[in-house]
C-alpha cells in the first residue's frame, strides 16, 4: 500500500536515507528540513514522489499552519517520521553552553511536540497512521557530557509510550526508535561545531550503524500488519553495548 510519508531534518543524514528507502519502497514523501537547497537536490534525485517543504519545526506558527499549507492532494499524511534533532557539545552540566541546551530543547523536544499535534488530528479522525519519533540510546543509558540531550530523547521515548496510551483502541500507531552509534551522517559535526577531526575520532577503529540501517528499520517497522505496534526498537552496532556502572575510586 502506498503511503504518505512526512519526514523532518530530511535533508541529509537519516532523514535523507529514509526518504529515499520510502521512494523506493513506493510511498510519497513529504520531505522537510532547513535547507531549501538540499531538499531540490532531493527532489531532482527521487522525482514527483517527493515534495520538498523548507520548514524549521521550532517555528510554532509554521508548524501550525502547516497541515492546512500542504497541496491538497498530500495532506492526508499516513506516517510521520519525528527526525529532526541534534546534539550541541560534550562539555560537563556546569561548563556547558546555555544557548545549546535551548536550541536542543527547542528543536528535539517542543518542535517534535507541536509538530505531532499538527498532525495527529488527522490521523484519528481517519483512524489510521503511524508516528516513528528518533530517540536515541542515550535516553536510556547515560554518558558523561550527555545531560541535555539524553534527557531530551528521554522525553521523546516517555512521551512516544504514553502517546500510544493515548492511542488505544485507534488505528494509529507510535514507535520509538532509539539508535546507538551511528557513522557517516552530520551528527558529530554539528555536535562539535564542524570540527570534523574531532568528530571523525568518535567513531576511529568502529563499524558503526548507518544511515541506511536506520531507513531499513523503519521501513521495517511500517511492513507490519495494521494490527502490530512495536512500541520500542532499541538499535546497537555490534562494537557497541551497555557497559557496567562508573565507579570512581579514591588512591
Amino acid at each position: 500500500m502506498t503511503r504518505t510519508l512526512f519526514v523532518t531534518g530530511a535533508s541529509a543524514g537519516f532523514g535523507a536515507a529514509i526518504a529515499r528507502r520510502s521512494v523506493a519502497d513506493g510511498h510519497r514523501v513529504i520531505a522537510a528540513a532547513r535547507r531549501a537547497d538540499r531538499l531540490a537536490a532531493l527532489r531532482a534525485e527521487l522525482g514527483p514522489a517527493l515534495l520538498p517543504v523548507t520548514l524549521d519545526v521550532g517555528d510554532a506558527a509554521a508548524v501550525a499552519a502547516l497541515p492546512d499549507a500542504l497541496p491538497p492532494e498530500w495532506r492526508e499524511v499516513d506516517v510521520l517520521v519525528n527526525n529532526a534533532g541534534l546534539a550541541l557539545g560534550l562539555s560537563p552540566a556546569w561548563q556547558a553552553n546555555l544557548a545549546d541546551w535551548d536550541r536542543m530543547v527547542a528543536t528535539n523536544v517542543t518542535g517534535l511536540l507541536h509538530l505531532t499535534r499538527a498532525l495527529l488530528p488527522g490521523m484519528v479522525a481517519r483512524n489510521r497512521g503511524h508516528i516513528v519519533n528518533l530517540s536515541s540510546t542515550a535516553a536510556i543509558y547515560p554518558y558523561p557530557g550527555g545531560h541535555v540531550y539524553g534527557a531530551s530523547k528521554a522525553f521523546v521515548t516517555q512521551f512516544s509510550l504514553n502517546l500510544r496510551a493515548d492511542l488505544i483502541g485507534t488505528g494509529v500507531r507510535v514507535t520509538d526508535l532509539e539508535p546507538g552509534l551511528v557513522g557517516g551522517t552530520e551528527f558529530s559535526v554539528v555536535r562539535f561545531a564542524g570540527d570534523t577531526a574531532r568528530a571523525a575520532a568518535n567513531y576511529a577503529g568502529t563499524v558503526p550503524l548507518t544511515a541506511e540501517d536506520i531507513a531499513e528499520a523503519v521501513a521495517w517497522v511500517l511492513s507490519l500488519p495494521a494490527h502490530v505496534n512495536i512500541n520500542r526498537l532499541e538499535m546497537m552496532p555490534t562494537c557497541q553495548a551497555s557497559g557496567p556502572l562508573a565507579v570512581k575510586r579514591q588512591t
